[in-house]
């Protein structure tokens, strides 16, 4: 029997729903109020998954909103929504067709719900994010200040960076606080940082981002974090293997401390030497020591949960997966 899917078109202020392909269709308001609206119209219309569009976080408000009374949320990719519209032969686009393809693409992917990540979870995917983004404001700030000579002026970058300053502290400590106040995270805290050059920001943005490391082969990790070399291959002819795709942060971070850990590391130190000896380039090389710093974390990371799983706290770890 097939499931009835109903296609969400996702932008800030509102939200197209569609029933199937060419089903029966309806526009909603992106707000509490809206939300509430489209359940009522899924479970009127007695849907088996709610589909929807990654599209640059206005899709989280409604994702736990409805997953919240359990109903089945899918993100999908927009990209590839938008290759298989192509590849359907659908050129036109309106917000109503959007909703359809979603949910057409949904029904022959077969996509799966997600879960519903808990609640500490989200605390710390948030305030992680926020601390990345002050970061990079305090990067661009320093960046201004050096070519400003006016005092007054400097006054004001110096009153803006302590301000900073402060909220970045804060973050870190609320950050700190919540790794340490759940067993997991804290027993991963420990195992990840006996590889010298991994501190604070890595655990971080790993436990934030990445929720499923451990829980997943390295081959499906890499995957997931856009490190895995794709084949590009067509008979005779074999082609340079690249990697895209996958979650920016955590690759991002990877390529900023695999550079650190392979000047403390040993079989790091070794491993760069040797592929600079095979002359390779410094942006393969770049990738494959990220690579490696995240098979040697997932492995850290399968380590302790299985430890975990072995002591009455296996339920409580179990939460963590979603």
């Amino acid at each position: 029997m097939t499931r009835i899917i109903c296609g969400v078109d996702i932008a800030s202020s509102c939200l197209a729903a569609r029933i199937g392909r060419d089903g029966a269709a309806a526009t909603f308001a992106n707000t509490p109020d809206g939300i509430a609206e489209l359940a009522v119209f899924c479970q009127t219309h007695q849907v088996a998954l709610v589909a929807m569009e990654a599209t640059g976080g206005y899709e989280q408000r409604a994702f736990a909103q409805l997953s919240e009374p359990g109903l089945p949320v899918a993100i999908v990719n927009p990209r590839a929504v938008r290759q298989f519209a192509q590849s359907m032969g659908s050129l036109e686009k309106t917000d109503a067709i959007d909703a359809g393809m979603i949910a057409w693409y949904a029904e022959t992917k077969q996509s799966q719900p997600l879960c519903l990540a808990p609640q500490t979870q989200l605390e710390l995917r948030a305030r992680v994010t926020r601390l990345r983004q002050l970061t990079e404001v305090r990067t661009a700030q320093l960046n201004q200040q050096r070519l400003v000579i006016n005092s007054a002026i400097q006054k004001g970058f110096d009153k803006m960076l302590a301000f900073l300053a402060e909220q970045m502290r804060e973050l870190e400590q609320s950050i700190a606080a919540l790794i340490d106040a759940d067993p997991l995270w804290r027993a991963l805290n420990q195992a990840f940082r006996t590889i010298k050059g991994v501190a604070d920001r890595t655990v971080a943005r790993i436990m934030a981002e990445m929720p499923e490391i451990g829980t997943l082969s390295n081959k499906t990790i890499s995957k997931l974090a856009g490190l895995a070399p794709l084949a590009n291959d067509s008979g005779k002819h074999q082609g340079k293997r690249a990697v895209r795709g996958g979650r920016a942060a955590v690759r991002d971070i990877l390529f900023l401390v695999g550079s650190v850990v392979a000047r403390f590391e040993p079989d790091f130190i070794t491993f760069q030497q040797r592929l600079r000896a095979a002359g390779k380039p410094p942006k393969v090389i770049r990738i494959a020591v990220a690579h490696k710093l995240l098979v040697r974390l997932n492995a850290k990371a399968r380590e302790v949960r299985q430890h975990k799983a072995m002591s009455p706290l296996a339920a409580l770890l179990d939460q963590q997966l979603c």
